[in-house]
């Protein structure tokens, strides 16, 4: 289907925010399998993702229409390379969760500023140009990345753990539920600050499966939870129900 009244990303519903969750959360778990249980590095299995993100924003890239299974596959690598990428920068190259965080910050604020005077707005659904989808997916790498070192230094950095990091970012997403239900902020704005809040959520949802109980953690296999989460993010797709996001087309 190409119809223009359609875009190439689903409408942001609950299924949304279900999926994009246990898709962060894979992307924490299944980053650390291949860095930290398979002892690949973060440079490597940063490349090694890089190259599995390439190739699935190119498939994205390809389609004409709103696929669920070819648009998560995305989402989930740049979860995927965003945490190796995230640890990258905070632990090997030094720069700590608080810089790292600032200067991920700084990547997501840029991007989106760029993305707005180059294309006169920031969309969340009505992504209809490979311009605009460029710029969606430059900004959802850059979130995702950001997210990872922001779950990091509120569990480790500030010392809440994972539990409590994880309460701390549903709480911050609730409020922003609230201010989208109850106030006239910009609905882009709120769907950003959102997406950039669910990947510290499934960080520390991640960490919290996985991490030895001495960390506060559960310790379950990395290899087993990621499987286990990619099982049911492949039921969320097929059980709950997705469409394409619409915008409405100017007469004339």
């Amino acid at each position: 289907m190409n119809d223009p009244r359609f875009t190439k990303v689903p409408e942001v519903v609950l299924a949304f925010w279900v999926i994009k969750i246990a898709a962060t959360t894979l992307g924490e778990t299944g980053g650390d399998t291949l860095s930290m249980s398979f002892h690949l590095g973060y440079a490597v299995s940063s490349l090694i993702f890089m190259v599995v993100f390439i190739a699935a924003i190119m498939a994205q890239l390809r389609v004409k229409a709103f696929h669920p299974w070819i648009y998560w596959p995305a989402i989930v690598a740049t979860t995927l390379v965003g945490t190796t990428m995230a640890d990258f920068a905070d632990r090997s190259m030094g720069i700590g969760y608080p810089g790292g965080s600032a200067l991920l910050f700084a990547w997501v604020m840029l991007t989106l500023m760029v993305w707005r005077l180059a294309c006169g707005k920031v969309s969340v659904s009505n992504i209809t140009s490979m311009k605009m989808e460029g710029f969606y997916w430059a900004t959802i790498l850059a979130s995702n990345t950001l997210g990872t070192a922001l779950g990091d230094y509120v569990s480790d950095g500030l010392g809440l753990g994972f539990s409590g990091g994880a309460i701390f970012f549903t709480g911050l997403l609730a409020c922003i539920a609230g201010l989208y239900f109850f106030t006239k902020i910009s609905h882009a704005a709120l769907f950003w600050a959102a997406f950039i809040l669910t990947r510290p959520l499934g960080a520390t949802l991640g960490d919290l499966l996985t991490k030895p109980l001495s960390h506060g953690g559960f310790d379950l296999s990395r290899p087993d939870s990621s499987l286990l989460i990619a099982v049911f993010i492949v039921g969320c797709i097929l059980v709950l129900p997705q469409q394409a996001g619409t915008h409405a087309v100017k007469a004339g």
